[in-house]
């Protein structure tokens, strides 16, 4: 037993350019398919909520904003994923750190949040507004509070989704992030919709 545990973890401490096609492709690819079709879960979410957001005045204008939130919202899990992965990989954390690290993400998901929102309704109400003049300022407020909610939630699981990849002996890398964004993006537009139709 001891010996099929040393082979496995030679197999992946081996280097990169010594690991061929195959092997990658292995690795890889399963997670990918899971991925793609884990990803129409964000489709079913907008058709869900399709009738509601057509019957709003702005329900236009709030689909244009929605690659805005998701691309930020991705950007900045991305960020605390690959933070966090590098940590693991230096061996600098382990998962049994987990309420650390948790803490302290999130108290620097709170200071990005506030400052992405306070940036995203001036940007909405000063700027957006000089080209799209439907822009008021409850519709600034409600995109500029899903943006706080989504870097929050895009924080959390950015900073989890490494560490319970590595406790249960799976590569953080190859699964933490892809699984980060289809998670992230589908939180945040169910976090969108639903805030949109109720206070719009």
């Amino acid at each position: 037993m001891g010996d099929k545990v040393k082979k496995v973890t030679k197999v992946k401490e081996k280097p990169y350019l010594s690991q061929s096609v195959t092997a990658f492709f292995v690795m890889r690819a399963p997670w990918l398919i899971i991925l793609m079709l884990s990803n129409t879960f964000t489709s079913l979410i907008l058709s869900g909520y399709e009738e509601q957001l057509a019957a709003l005045r702005d329900g236009a204008l709030l689909y244009a904003f929605i690659p805005m939130l998701m691309g930020t919202a991705g950007n900045a899990g991305g960020q605390t994923s690959v933070t966090v992965i590098r940590a693991l990989a230096l061996e600098q954390v382990h998962p049994k750190n987990i309420f650390k690290i948790l803490l302290k993400e999130l108290a620097v998901a709170f200071l990005l949040a506030i400052t992405l929102a306070s940036v995203c309704f001036l940007k909405l109400y000063f700027l957006d507004s000089l080209y799209a003049g439907n822009i008021t300022v409850r519709v600034a407020l409600v995109i500029s509070a899903v943006l706080f909610i989504a870097v929050i939630i895009s924080k959390i699981v950015g900073c989890l989704l490494p560490l319970f990849a590595k406790a249960i002996r799976l590569d953080p890398a190859v699964v933490a992030s892809p699984f980060m964004t289809t998670i992230v993006d589908a939180l945040s537009l169910i976090v969108y919709c639903s805030l949109s139709v109720t206070l719009l």
